[in-house]
């Protein structure tokens, strides 16, 4: 293209963009909507349609007092009967793909809870000899299962 051309074209462009400006700035912006505050007596005809309970707060305050009082005998007796804690066991469903790496099997391990965090996983796998060896397939793993049981899953 010309020269000429191309400034006639940005000529044309800054133009109808200044006016385009003008028009939005100096436009009247009169849109205005008043919201009309619904009274306390819709208010609650609305939400009790919608199947929502309305409670003043004098009684939300009594409810809440209610349901507090048990709650604290409870944990006091539930103390005292079950002195020990039970162990949570993760169960992961873990998908091996080809060309995923121990490492990828040792993060996801990791985030999973399945093995502790301070188990290099990666590690162990190649001082065995088995990097080369992973099977791709879907496995399932639990976090009370050992490295060795682990191992032997997932590699040939």
């Amino acid at each position: 293209m010309k020269a000429q051309i191309m400034r006639s074209f940005a000529g044309g462009l800054l133009l109808a963009t200044s006016i385009c400006g003008a028009v939005y700035l100096l436009g009247s912006s009169k849109t205005t909507q008043t919201a009309v505050k619904p009274s306390e007596d819709e208010m609650v005809h609305l939400l009790t349609s919608e199947g929502y309970i309305i409670h003043t707060e004098d009684e939300w305050n009594e409810a809440v007092a209610a349901n507090t009082a048990p709650k604290e005998n409870t944990k006091k007796e539930t103390s005292e009967d079950v002195p020990q804690k039970e162990k949570v066991v993760y169960r992961t469903i873990l998908s091996v793909s080809s060309g995923m790496t121990s490492i990828d099997i040792e993060k996801i391990l990791k985030s999973t809870k399945s093995i502790d965090p301070t188990v290099h996983f990666s590690k162990e796998v190649e001082k065995r000899g088995l990097s080369n060896k992973l099977r791709p397939g879907i496995y399932q793993i639990d976090s009370g299962m050992t490295m060795e049981e682990i191992i032997a899953v997932i590699f040939k």
